[in-house]
């Protein structure tokens, strides 16, 4: 999943001892992501602020990921700038566990104490990308029947086809339109 080049982070000297905590900051140039079918341009590329600590059996990676994001708006079709900012949370163990069940989720750090931080921003990045994607959050959208932003104008579609709803045949109420109460 990761759309950013290896980034990778050496870790030997720096966090050797347990409680030890050494941190990196920095900005990625990426010009983009996909998530399903939604593509998003990152305007700045990523930020990232990182905190890798030593917790005596592994390293534990903290941090934030920030982004200016530019996607298309599900409603109306503009663009929608929106910000990002995800959280940074791995764990590396030094040894792979005695006890280990297939279902444990972890990564080994190898003996040459790097780690690539690729994956764990994308993946932040894509985590905190909102499902529904929209310019503004009272979007009118579009008029399904004429297609014209309701942002920008207005149309008489909506009146047009409940009033021909309201009059037509099939609205099971018809039979009573031509009802007459006389006292």
């Amino acid at each position: 999943m990761a759309f950013i080049e290896p980034l990778v982070i050496e870790l030997a000297d720096r966090v050797e001892n347990p409680g030890e905590s050494w941190q990196t900051s920095g900005t990625i140039d990426v010009a983009g992501y996909t998530v399903g079918e939604k593509e998003f341009t990152l305007d700045h590329g990523v930020s990232y602020d990182a905190v890798f600590t030593n917790a005596g059996d592994g390293i534990l990676l903290t941090g934030l990921v920030r982004a200016e994001v530019t996607g298309t708006c599900d409603r109306c079709l503009e663009p929608a700038h929106f910000d990002v900012a995800g959280e940074l949370q791995e764990y590396y163990l030094f040894h792979e566990p005695e006890d280990a069940d297939e279902d444990d989720d972890y990564e080994l750090l190898g003996e040459d104490r790097k780690v690539d931080l690729a994956e764990p921003i994308a993946d932040a990045i894509v985590m905190d990308t909102p499902f529904v994607v929209l310019c503004k959050p009272d979007c009118k959208g579009l008029c399904p029947h004429c297609g014209c932003n309701l942002n920008e104008e207005t149309c008489d579609c909506a009146e047009r086809a409940e009033e021909e709803r309201v009059m037509g045949d099939d609205n099971p109420f018809a039979a009573l339109k031509n009802l007459k109460l006389d006292e």
